[in-house]
């Protein structure tokens, strides 16, 4: 069907701010942007563009620390997708999809939905979407405890992302090969790393990123053993992720905070920060985030020898993990409540 050039070009022009919002971090207006061109492909009754814009909206809300909400925008958009036969649409409902499932926890779900996303990209040729597929894939395997894999997963998106001119996504890559290497004890290539991404993150003007590679470099100098150079950049990422609206960056570092405070025996500022990360987990409906907390304070009471204490909440999180598919959690879990006895 023929389009009104005037409503085509209306929805590209606003596509392109929102993507420039996006870049920047600014989700709120990036959503506003994003719902108003679902309405306009719906009057156009342009398929393919409104597949476009359910999936643009559901990244909206995964950034937003709303999955549930997520999923629904990402299921509708692969059903039109497979209504009209457009691979590519397809191909990026399922990779979003993938990472709605990964921010739920349920990971061999997640790996099913990327597995079916990464062949369709590559006969696509869109790289973009390979990259991004493959960062949540590797993004996975670190949460899953197989850091190796995730290090030379990053390294292939790298070379894609510099390759496309991608300075945004090559940001991203970088933060999360800094954090990779940190995990994997390289704490000098990891704090070398995340000081090539600021300066980035600067230029592009992108405050979540930047506080998101701030508390990367805050979690080195806890790791170095560091704690009170943590808590002073960990206060700062706060005010800066409380600014933005961030939820899940918020209750991150508030359980940072915590976790600073107890290693400096602080354990009732450290209870005090546990508490509201928890809450706001909760909130979201994050079970990873909140099952890791727990963890945390069921330790501080096993620090001060309150076994009871420490019991009921490694239990809680034992029975939330159970609801989850998490099996290094899991794994964390069993063997925090089996050094109580």
């Amino acid at each position: 069907m023929t389009q009104p050039l005037s409503h085509l070009q209306e929805w590209e022009k606003r596509r392109s701010q929102a993507a420039s919002l996006y870049r920047r971090g600014e989700i709120e207006q990036y959503l506003k942007l994003s719902e108003e061109n679902l309405k306009l492909s719906q009057i156009m009754d342009d398929r393919p563009k409104e597949g476009h814009a359910l999936n643009d909206i559901g990244l909206a809300y995964l950034n937003l620390q709303q999955p549930q909400r997520a999923l629904e925008f990402f299921h509708r958009a692969f059903m039109i997708a497979e209504t009209i036969d457009s691979q590519q649409t397809e191909a990026i409902a399922l990779s979003n999809l993938g990472s709605t499932y990964s921010a739920l926890g349920q990971c061999s779900q997640a790996l099913k939905f990327f597995e079916r996303a990464l062949p369709m990209f590559r006969a696509l040729a869109d790289q973009a979407g390979e990259a991004s597929t493959l960062n949540d894939v590797a993004l996975l395997y670190a949460r899953l405890g197989e850091p190796k894999r995730a290090l030379l997963l990053h390294q292939q998106i790298l070379s894609i992302r510099r390759c496309l001119g991608d300075l945004t996504g090559e940001a991203i890559t970088l933060n999360n090969l800094g954090f990779t290497y940190n995990t994997l004890g390289d704490t000098q290539k990891a704090l070398e790393i995340f000081n090539q991404v600021l300066p980035i993150q600067r230029a592009l003007k992108n405050r979540l990123g930047e506080a998101t590679t701030l508390n990367n470099i805050a979690s080195v100098h806890s790791d170095l053993g560091e704690p009170k150079q943590a808590l002073l950049l960990y206060h700062q990422i706060l005010l800066t992720r409380q600014d933005l609206g961030d939820r899940l960056g918020e209750a991150t570092t508030l359980n940072n905070i915590g976790f600073s405070y107890s290693r400096l025996s602080l354990f009732k500022q450290a209870l005090k920060f546990y508490n509201q990360a928890i809450a706001i987990y909760r909130e979201m409906g994050d079970r990873p985030g909140e099952i890791t907390t727990l963890l945390n304070i069921g330790s501080v009471y096993a620090s001060i020898s309150q076994k009871d204490w420490a019991y009921s909440f490694y239990r809680n999180a034992q029975e939330l993990v159970e609801q989850i598919d998490h099996q290094p959690l899991a794994e964390k879990v069993q063997s925090l409540l089996n050094s109580l006895y």
